[in-house]
Formats: C-alpha cells, sequence, structure tokens
C-alpha cells in the first residue's frame, strides 16, 4: 500500500456521499460480450444481464454505472470523453479520434503501440474492440454505455485488468419507426443524424447515421493549413439485422462505417513563440496557433495538410439459441478493420522542426461460444473465446536537416551557430536558412526523413466458467475462473539515413559539432538506429488463470451488500526495437472490493470501496535511447484505494436528481525498490471526481412538453505523464470544474423537438494534454480543451 494511505476522517466523509446531490447516475443495465438485454423496470429496480442472465441490477455484486441513449441525449453528450465526466472512475482523454485514452480508477490505456495490450476493454455490440488506435466509436443511436469496474476477466475477456466500456447499439423492432435530426451550433457546427426502423416479430432492419462537421477552435497562422486546428468531419453508418424465425432464437447481424477527417491536433509549444508577444508557457494554449508543418512532408509523411484521415469497418454477428427451459446456447463473432493516418507538428511552431505522421492499421477477428444454465439453486456459465489481431504502428519523420541541428543543439543548451534563433520572437524561424548560408548558396535546403515501425500480432484462446450456488434466498455465493493461453510476436524495423549536413561544414566546426552530438555520424535523432532493411522480431506464448469469487447477501428486498475477490492481468509486452528483444513482464492486479446497493420506490444508489494491488506494473516512458519514441517498462509494485458513489431520485413524475462521486488515492508505491517512479501518482487520474444535476420533463398542454438538464461536473488536479530525468515535476492541471445544460419544447407528444444545448457554460481554459512528444526533446507542447461550445438542434419523428 502507498505510504500516503487515505484517513478516516475521508472515509466517514464519502460513507455520506451518496446521500448528497453529487452522487451518482442510476444503476443501468449491461449486456456482457454480444448478449442483448432490454432492460426492464418497475421503478428503478432495472434488470441487467451482467452475470449472463437476467437479474435486477443491486442484485448483481460488481459494480456498474451505466447511461441509457435517451439519459445521453438528456445531457447533451456527443462524444465518449465527455460522457465520462458523468461516471465516477472513469476518464476519457480523447486527444484526437486516433488517440484516446482511457482511464478507470487511475489506469490509463492510450499505447498506440502494435506489440503492447490493453488494460481496459471496449466492447462494441460484444465484441473487443480495445486496440487504442480502431478504439474510437461514435455514440449515435445508441441503446446504452455501460462500465463494469474492476478486473472482470471471466465475464469480459482478457483484456479487462481493470474494468471494462460495453457499447450496445440500438436493435431492430417490430413496426415503421423514423427520427430525422438536424443541427447547428457556433464554429460553424452542423449536424445531420437519424434513424429508419421497419419490421415484423421475425425479421427486423434499422439504419441509422451521423455526420457531425465543425470548424476548428484553435485558430492556425500558417497560411499553407487550410484547415484551422481541432476542425471535425464525421461520418458514421450503421445497419441492423433481426431475425427471429422462433421465438427461441433470436439472430442480430450489424454492419459499421465510421470515417474520420478531422483538422490537426493542436499541440501548441510553450517554449517557440507562435507570433510576437505570445505569453509564454501553458498559457500559449489559449492562444492561436502557428503549426505550419514542413515544405517536405507531402513526400516524406503521404500529405502536407495536418490532420486525421480515419476510417473504420466493423461486422458482428451474434445468435441466441434457448434450446431448453434451463439452458441457452450464444455465439457472439465480430471482425473490425481500420486504417488511420494522422500527421502532426510535434514541436508546435512554424519550425518544420518535428514533423511526424502515425499509421495506423489493423485486423482483429473474435469468436465466442458459451453456454448458459438457470436452475432453481444455481445458474453459470461456460464456453470459449478465441481472438486474433494483426497491426502495424507506422511512424515517419520528416525535418531540414540544418534547422533541425540547430534547434536541437539550441532547445539543450548549446547551439551550433549562435545567435540564428530556432523560432524568433515573432514566430518566425531564421534556422530555416542556415543550410543555405553555411553552403555558400550551393544548397538551399537538405530534407531529411526518417521511419520507424512496430508491428505486432496476438492470438489469443481461453476458456471460462462461472457458477453461483444459493444456499438460501439471501445468500449468493459466485465463483468463475478463465483459463488463457497466448501467442505473441512482435516485430520492429527502421529506415534512418545518415545526416549530410556535418559532412558539408569546415572541419573545425564540424569536429565541434560531433563531439557535440557524436550520434549525428549516423542519424538525425538520437538514438534512432536503421535495421538496415531487416525486420528484427520476437515472439513468445503465455498462459494465465484468472479467477473472480463473489458473495452477495440480501439484506431486505431493496438493499443488497456484496464483496468481490477478482484478478486481472496486462498482458506481458514482447518488446522488440533495433536492439533487440526488450521483454516486459505481465501486470498483475487483485482487487477486493465491497459495498451497498438499494432500490426503494423513488431511490436508488450504490456505494462501494475498492482496494487493488498490482505487480509489476507497466508504464509508458520516453525511450532514453530514442528521442520521440516511447516504451514500455515495469515500474515495480503499485495501490490503488478508492470509494464511488452514486445516486438518483425520482422525486416526481416531472422531476428527478442525479449525482455521483469518486475518490481515488492510487500510484506506485513509494518504495526504493521502485526506483524514480516510486511516489509517482497514477497519471490522467483525479484525486476526486463527480458530478450532479437534475432532470425536468413538464407537461404544458395540448402534447406538449417543456425538458431541461443542467449539470455540473468536477475534477481535480490531475498530471500528464510520470517524472523523467528532464522533467522531474510532471505537467499537471488544476481542478476543473464544467457546467453544461440540454433544454428544449417537444410537441404533439413528442413527434417534434427543439433543442438547445451548451457545454461548458462558463468558457474555462484548461488543458486536455500536455508534454507529448516534443517533451522527449525538452520543449513540451500543450493541447487546449474544448471552449464553450452551444447549438440548437431540431428533431422529427415518425410511426411507432
Amino acid at each position: 500500500m502507498r505510504s500516503s494511505s487515505i484517513s478516516t476522517i475521508r472515509f466517514v466523509l464519502l460513507g455520506t456521499a451518496a446521500l448528497l446531490p453529487a452522487a451518482a447516475l442510476a444503476q443501468s443495465p449491461v449486456a456482457p460480450e454480444g448478449e442483448e438485454a432490454v432492460p426492464e423496470s418497475v421503478g428503478n429496480e432495472i434488470v441487467v444481464t451482467a452475470q449472463k442472465i437476467e437479474q435486477r441490477a443491486q442484485d448483481v455484486p460488481i459494480t456498474i454505472s451505466a447511461l441509457t441513449g435517451e439519459r445521453i441525449s438528456d445531457l447533451g453528450v456527443t462524444d465518449l470523453d465527455e460522457l465520462s465526466n458523468y461516471v465516477p472512475g472513469l476518464n476519457i482523454q480523447e486527444q484526437s479520434a486516433n488517440n484516446p485514452g482511457i482511464v478507470i480508477r487511475g489506469i490509463t490505456s492510450d499505447s498506440g503501440s502494435a506489440q503492447q495490450g490493453p488494460r481496459v476493454t471496449l466492447y462494441y455490440n460484444g465484441v473487443d474492440i480495445s486496440r487504442s488506435r480502431g478504439s474510437y466509436q461514435a455514440i449515435y443511436d445508441m441503446e446504452r454505455v455501460e462500465v463494469i469496474k474492476g478486473p472482470q476477466a471471466t465475464l469480459f475477456g482478457t483484456a479487462s485488468a481493470v474494468g471494462a466500456i460495453s457499447l450496445v447499439s440500438a436493435r431492430p423492432k417490430p413496426g415503421l419507426s423514423a427520427a430525422i435530426t438536424g443541427g447547428t451550433g457556433n464554429f460553424d457546427a452542423t449536424l445531420l443524424s437519424g434513424f429508419v426502423n421497419a419490421g415484423s416479430d421475425v425479421i427486423a432492419g434499422r439504419i441509422a447515421f451521423e455526420w457531425r462537421t465543425r470548424d476548428g477552435y484553435v485558430e492556425n497562422l500558417a497560411t499553407n493549413q487550410t484547415e484551422d486546428l481541432y476542425a471535425k468531419n464525421q461520418f458514421g453508418a450503421r445497419g441492423s439485422l433481426r431475425f427471429t424465425p422462433t421465438p427461441d432464437i433470436t439472430v442480430d447481424l450489424i454492419g459499421t462505417y465510421d470515417q474520420q477527417r478531422h483538422g490537426g491536433t493542436p499541440f501548441i509549444s510553450g517554449t517557440l513563440p507562435a507570433f510576437a508577444g505570445a505569453p509564454g508557457g501553458a498559457a500559449n494554449a489559449f492562444e492561436d496557433a502557428n503549426l505550419g508543418g514542413s515544405p517536405f512532408s507531402a513526400q516524406a509523411l503521404g500529405g502536407d495538410q495536418l490532420g486525421l484521415e480515419r476510417e473504420v469497418y466493423d461486422v458482428n454477428l451474434t445468435a441466441e439459441w434457448v434450446f431448453s427451459d434451463n439452458w441457452s446456447f450464444t455465439t457472439v463473432n465480430g471482425y473490425r478493420k481500420f486504417d488511420s493516418d494522422e500527421i502532426f507538428d510535434a514541436d508546435g511552431s512554424a519550425a518544420p522542426f518535428l514533423e511526424f505522421a502515425e499509421i495506423s492499421q489493423g485486423d482483429q477477428f473474435s469468436h465466442e461460444g458459451r453456454f448458459t444454465y438457470l436452475g432453481d439453486r444455481l445458474r453459470g456459465s461456460f464456453g470459449w473465446n478465441v481472438f486474433t489481431e494483426d497491426g502495424i504502428q507506422n511512424v515517419p519523420f520528416s525535418t531540414e536537416e540544418g534547422l533541425f541541428i540547430q534547434c536541437l543543439t539550441t532547445v539543450f543548451g548549446a547551439p551550433a551557430v549562435p545567435g540564428v534563433p530556432c523560432v524568433a520572437p515573432d514566430g518566425s524561424s531564421p534556422a530555416t536558412g542556415l543550410t543555405a548560408a553555411l553552403t555558400g548558396g550551393a544548397l538551399s535546403a537538405l530534407p531529411y526523413a526518417s521511419v520507424f515501425e512496430n508491428q505486432g500480432q496476438n492470438d489469443s484462446y481461453s476458456v471460462f466458467a462461472d457458477a453461483t450456488f444459493m444456499p438460501t434466498d439471501s445468500l449468493e455465493l459466485t465463483a468463475g475462473v478463465r483459463y488463457l493461453w497466448e501467442d505473441r510476436w512482435s516485430g520492429f524495423r527502421a529506415d534512418v539515413p545518415v545526416p549530410v549536413f556535418p559532412s558539408l561544414l569546415p572541419a573545425a566546426l564540424r569536429a565541434q559539432l560531433l563531439g557535440a552530438l557524436p550520434s549525428l555520424a549516423v542519424s538525425l535523432i538520437p538514438g534512432q538506429t536503421d535495421t538496415g532493411g531487416q525486420t528484427v522480431t520476437a515472439e513468445d506464448s503465455f498462459d494465465a488463470w484468472l479467477p473472480r469469487f463473489n458473495v452477495l447477501y440480501r439484506i431486505s428486498p431493496d438493499v443488497n451488500v456484496f464483496a468481490t475477490v477478482s484478478k486481472g492481468r496486462r498482458s506481458p509486452v514482447v518488446q522488440v526495437d533495433a536492439a533487440g528483444p526488450d521483454p516486459v513482464a505481465e501486470e498483475t492486479v487483485w482487487n477486493y472490493e465491497g459495498g451497498l446497493k438499494l432500490a426503494a420506490g423513488p431511490v436508488s444508489g450504490s456505494l462501494g470501496v475498492y482496494y487493488q494491488v498490482y505487480d509489476d506494473f507497466q508504464v509508458s516512458v520516453e525511450d532514453p535511447n530514442n528521442l520521440g519514441s516511447f516504451i514500455t517498462q515495469s515500474a515495480g509494485s503499485a495501490s490503488n484505494l478508492g470509494v464511488e458513489a452514486e445516486i438518483a431520485v425520482q422525486a416526481t413524475d416531472w422531476f428527478s436528481l442525479f449525482g455521483n462521486v469518486g475518490y481515488i488515492d492510487g500510484g506506485i508505491d513509494d518504495e526504493a525498490g521502485n526506483g524514480r517512479f516510486a511516489g509517482a501518482r497514477f497519471r490522467l487520474q483525479p484525486e476526486w471526481q463527480a458530478a450532479g444535476g437534475f432532470t425536468l420533463d413538464v407537461p404544458i398542454g395540448d402534447g406538449a412538453r417543456f425538458f431541461a438538464t443542467p449539470s455540473v461536473t468536477y475534477r481535480s488536479r490531475i498530471v500528464f505523464e510520470l517524472p523523467s530525468a528532464t522533467r522531474p515535476d510532471p505537467i499537471s492541471q488544476g481542478p476543473v470544474t464544467l457546467v453544461n445544460a440540454r433544454a428544449g419544447i417537444s410537441i404533439d407528444d413528442e413527434r417534434f423537438e427543439i433543442a438547445g444545448f451548451i457545454r461548458n457554460a462558463f468558457d474555462e481554459d484548461y488543458l486536455l494534454d500536455a508534454g507529448n512528444t516534443g517533451g522527449s526533446f525538452r520543449i513540451p507542447t500543450y493541447i487546449p480543451a474544448e471552449p464553450r461550445l452551444f447549438g440548437i438542434e431540431v428533431t422529427a419523428r415518425f410511426g411507432d
């Protein structure tokens, strides 16, 4: 346990949190691994299927937070990162659709390396989509979004070391219905979305889509860039077919296409100014940027415009057969393919200094089969899973040699040519003329390009079983286990040319330069190593047993208490680079949790306390031998102690309250054996997180209603990185409080609706991220979070 353990007084305060309006959202249904379960509720007694069978939420001995599609709409939420503000213990940082960082209970899963495994499982209609660059999914026409916390390997597969997020889209249903929504907002935002549903009890289909555009909210002063930064152009379409030939057989086929054509990420330098009078430091993030890219980007990076081009194809086939009064069989099958290309300016300035692209591609296939049994005193399930994935992360680099050497040596305090700044105070880059000056005009520029690529293939096979025994009507005992076998293969290649610029310098200056940077004899970026046209490979196989144990006791029909012990695991990393294999041991976690759930009349809620212990905690850190790259290391032991509370109150037919609060005291243990990481707090995880609000839904006569959902979210300080040799005091963001609202009027019994929304109503300036690739070169960059966004939407509904 960490040396700074939680105090008794904090336990007392948090123990009363369920009584406060800043507590939590009501429990909502969870459909694991493709099993569809439309929730049924009597008052607030909501039915869920988290353990493969239908149960009231308070009868499930694990912590579940979820929002239905209707609640997501009420809150005015349009992306998963906004949604995470309303779920205690969850934080999602969406640096771009190509790079989401997902944090559950302090543990982050955001690496883009094809060689690493994720910690947090994302499920889309029951299929694992956890690979970081392929995991972003638009949340239009959703049935619900669920967050299941704590290791859930038995229920949710191999990557759920700390929890799982399940995205369940709306299913086809009998009858004819449709809806269309159009909207507009500031920054020239536009929205067009809708669905059409048609069918019978035997066969039904549904087509849904969403198209969102918006100008960038960070102005880019660079004249060679056509879009401002963080411009959005996103389209998604989904087709669903449900076939029910008999009451005992249900087959769902779902196909999804997602596309992003977004403007560049605003990596804004706090060191290199964008214009005369730039404030410097993190304050630069809230001013105009000057990210010009490179004149050589089109050839080296595949394009000359900053931004993201990404496409995702997803197909899912799920079938369920109830073949007796007690037994059923379910199979879940999915294929997902993603292809993304993101060009970014890592130095955050007008200088063509650190220009990169990331090209990520992957294919994933999953198959699962399971049998489920339901008896009077015994219930359970058993089955198997096969998951395979192939992926690459290709990272091209572009610069100009003379400018790069001058900028790099300036950043490290000893400019190669004194008096020539990398970036001048007015934002211009005098170093762009250095090559011509030092070669007497013989050369105007020396374009330079290199590339490295990591590759990964993972084949995993598992079998699992889970059983619950009920010796009395009040007591349930659950035990489950998954046995996992993995074959992991990794590859690495790099094309790193020897720089030409040093050989063109006078002998004295060349000797001085190579004396300061001897690595320039073989590569421009210190530490980069050419693999001579070869791919360096490594492979290994692993296995593991992942158990869980639960106890639930019914104090009354309305109040239950539970306790759980479960084991999670992040796969070993078969890490390889130009120097060869550098394996990292598996990360394991034991989760100990207990809590209380209730659903009594108009009130529902929960209170839980958990403690987690990690061995060989994996961290992503700067590669000391290769600037601009990141590797995985073991930081040793870590621990995590937290409390979460949720509440929802349906005060009247037209007025309801909701809220949540979460507290986490987690980090790497402050022990000498953990080296420089000892005592470090988990990155991207606030100590405190809370949200609260209310919903009005008031009849105003003649089939018309007024509705409104104002809400407030709070997040305490977060750090963006672990301590490093160059930055022992990690960059952080202080507390953030956001006020959001959605309100409007519906008429003709909700057939037509007009609604306005506002997010970040008081236009708070805060950072989304900091450090980034530029931080490896001692020039950290800063990314501003969304400013105030507002707009209006009009919806028409037809049919059933």
